[in-house]
């Protein structure tokens, strides 16, 4: 993940003509190793450890640079925490597991395949999507029915 067209996060920039000062490679080598979903304070946790001269104003201006290059997206997991990602080589979607706040990335044909018959139904033809599953984990539920048996 994070490769567009084979090209690094750090390629792109340089080869979009971004100005690529060395906080700059720093953080966009931490975007592209993380396969968490980082917020900004956790992606500043991890910059500050390589450059403790990394500020947070700066890292808020590199993802917003990032972001507008098309780059990189920000997903709002309802956590109220923005999540960075590099933008995929392919197109996925996410299950949210509310408790623990884990981020699981799939991909499903025939969920894809009903996007664009409902689009087309409509009299639309579909461009994008994004497809969020906010899920807790079946043991927990099982659990919780259980003890409301009782």
């Amino acid at each position: 993940m994070g490769e567009i067209e084979g090209q690094t996060l750090e390629q792109l920039c340089v080869s979009s003509g971004m100005r690529m000062t060395e906080q700059r490679r720093i953080i966009a080598r931490i975007i592209e190793a993380a396969n968490d979903h980082p917020d900004v304070e956790e992606l500043y946790e991890r910059a500050v450890k390589i450059d403790k001269n990394i500020s947070l104003a700066t890292l808020y201006r590199t993802i917003n640079l990032f972001e507008e290059a098309g780059f990189i997206a920000k997903h709002d997991f309802k956590d109220g925490r923005a999540r960075i990602e590099p933008i995929p080589d392919e197109h996925h979607d996410h299950l949210i597991d509310i408790r623990s706040g884990k981020i699981i990335e799939f991909y499903n044909e025939e969920i894809e395949a009903i996007q664009h018959l409902i689009a087309k139904k409509l009299g639309y033809r579909l461009v994008d999507h994004r497809l969020e599953l906010y899920a807790v984990p079946i043991e927990e539920t099982k659990n919780k029915n259980l003890k409301h048996e009782k």
